[in-house]
């Protein structure tokens, strides 16, 4: 999500602001698989995993073809049906909840791969990160992607802080014992299209839960 993108939802994040912003366009997003998620991804034995705010659905196809069976949680049903439509099209299963991370059924302890790219999760909601590390299960893989270069001065200028939303560096500090850092850094963003394309540099944090 770019610093525009969090922008136009300042006023709030219900499901008629993102399917208003959905709405803007035929498709807001690249269509393909984020770079990240690919190179983190290589050398992991496919099994369960979700994807946090999965949007137009590119990530969780991806995962899909590679042998993952795949849940994607999105707040917007106009996002979710173009995710739909895309899974068809490239005939692969994916099943597709709509609603609010964490306000799902419950996901305890049962993916082996949770996977969040830009989202837009508030920190004043005191579930949200622990619900991220609960979400994987022991062995498991959590991988959390946030732009590097977001314009905090222009943001704030427009009326809204940056800061109010989880970062990369708010689920570092928060892991619970016994989970392993294998990634914390900051890396070049590539990307062919799409809102967002404006920032270059990524926060990539991957993190595994012991057994």
């Amino acid at each position: 999500m770019s610093d525009q993108e969090m922008h136009d939802h300042r006023d709030g994040h219900t499901p008629a602001d993102w399917n208003a912003h959905y709405n803007q366009s035929e498709q807001i997003w690249s269509g393909h698989a984020n770079a990240q998620l690919i190179a983190e991804a290589a050398d992991l034995s496919p099994g369960r995993a979700l994807d946090v705010g999965c949007g137009e659905g590119a990530d969780a196809i991806w995962l899909a073809h590679q042998g993952w069976d795949v849940t994607g949680v999105e707040v917007s049903d106009v996002a979710l049906e173009r995710a739909r439509q895309q899974a068809a099209l490239a005939e692969v299963s994916v099943d597709w909840q709509l609603g609010a991370f964490p306000r799902m059924p419950s996901s305890d302890n049962a993916f082996d791969l949770t996977i969040a790219f830009y989202p837009a999760l508030m920190k004043n909601d005191g579930q949200v990160i622990a619900a991220l590390f609960r979400s994987v299960a022991p062995g498991g893989t959590l991988l959390f992607v946030h732009h590097a270069d977001v314009d905090h001065g222009r943001a704030k200028a427009h009326g809204f802080n940056p800061d109010d939303f989880v970062g990369v560096d708010d689920v570092a500090a928060a892991a619970p014992e016994g989970w392993t850092i294998e990634a914390h850094e900051e890396r070049d963003r590539e990307i062919l299209g799409g809102a967002g394309a404006h920032h270059a540099r990524d926060l990539v944090l991957r993190i595994r839960r012991g057994s």
